[in-house]
């Protein structure tokens, strides 16, 4: 990315989808720090959960996320929430993804100044996760989120399961994973079903941690992909809520082709996709590269034209509008003025 700032990217994750003035408080916190950039706001309903990106210079958006994590426990109480969406607390996971001009080394002392304060200022129990993770059992976000909040307060008094900034339970505002990850892109397709076992089933065979059968895990056939099935309600239909942790090792068009070869065997098919948050220009243009190919057409060289192509073949304007000036990560940095 063309910048000689350091700039870091903040992607909470909250537990409110429904109550819009809750919501438009938490993105004024944000909105509150000199020389932060909202970049973009995903609200889902239905799962009740609103994912927010940031981004900036690195303490500017620490003192951002600061604000909002603190904002998000006073207006939402995790006591009486209620989503499909799998969460331990109010800011359910706030990533850090670095993405230009700043090292891990650098991105993981501020992850780790922000836990303590959080902590010591706002009472709420934090777990770091990925680069930031202290203990290898803890990196993964499903391993953290395994029990949700229903099941937080009995899973902190285990002794590994300690908080890293040894907060005690926090009954209205739950807990917080946080920490330095990789870009990570969020992707959701909708089948043409009712049925959440046929999303289940789909989820079980592509994630790289795969299916238990007869006791045993059978590895999935999908790397650095994780997948659940649920019922969007939004949509009326099921979906594959995808997270591809490595874009570069398993891109979004691999995971869209598995997808509908599942299907195909469910006997049902794909009726639309969606971006959660913002997504990198490479995975359309391959996606948009494909289409062309697929129709043994000659591949342009216009990237507008390829992104147009994959928003067509995926669907990506079926389930709601979608802008490649807001969606593409580079395009909406650019639009911000972060990009020089």
């Amino acid at each position: 990315m063309k910048t000689r700032l350091p700039l870091l990217e903040c992607i909470p994750n909250f537990s409110e989808g429904r109550d819009r003035i809750k919501i438009d408080k938490i993105a004024s916190a944000i909105r509150s720090v000199e020389g932060i950039e909202l970049l973009h706001i995903d609200i889902s309903p239905a799962a009740n959960r609103t994912v927010m990106t940031f981004a900036g210079l690195p303490q500017s958006v620490s003192e951002a996320a600061f604000r909002a994590i603190q904002c998000a426990a006073e207006e939402i109480d995790m006591q009486t929430q209620t989503g499909v969406h799998p969460r331990i607390g109010a800011t359910d996971v706030c990533p850090f993804v670095p993405l230009s001009n700043i090292h891990l080394e650098e991105a993981n002392e501020i992850v780790n100044n922000l836990c303590e304060r959080v902590g010591n200022e706002l009472k709420i129990p934090i777990y770091l996760y990925e680069h930031s993770a202290k203990n290898e059992s803890r990196k993964a976000l499903p391993d953290l989120r395994r029990g949700q909040y229903e099941g937080l307060e009995e899973k902190m008094k285990q002794p590994n399961w300690i908080p890293d900034n040894k907060v005690v339970f926090n009954a209205k505002a739950g807990a917080t994973v946080m920490g330095v990850r990789d870009i990570l892109v969020a992707f959701n397709i909708s089948l043409s079903t009712d049925k959440i076992e046929v999303a289940n089933f789909i989820a079980s065979r592509i994630r790289e941690r795969g299916r238990k059968e007869n006791g045993k895990y059978v590895a999935g056939i999908l790397p650095k992909v994780r997948a659940i099935g649920w019922y969007m309600a939004d949509y009326n239909c099921v979906q594959v809520s995808f997270n591809l942790l490595d874009y570069r090792i398993t891109s979004l068009l691999q995971v869209w082709q598995t997808c509908e070869m599942l299907a195909a065997e469910a006997g049902v098919e794909l009726v639309g996709s969606e971006v959660i948050g913002l997504i990198p220009e490479r995975c359309l243009i391959e996606a948009g590269t494909f289409s062309f190919l697929r129709k043994n057409e000659s591949v342009p060289k216009d990237n507008l034209v390829l992104i147009e192509s994959a928003r067509s073949f995926l669907g990506l304007n079926k389930l709601k509008p979608f802008d490649p000036r807001e969606k593409v990560l580079e395009y909406a940095l650019e639009h911000a003025g972060l990009l020089s």
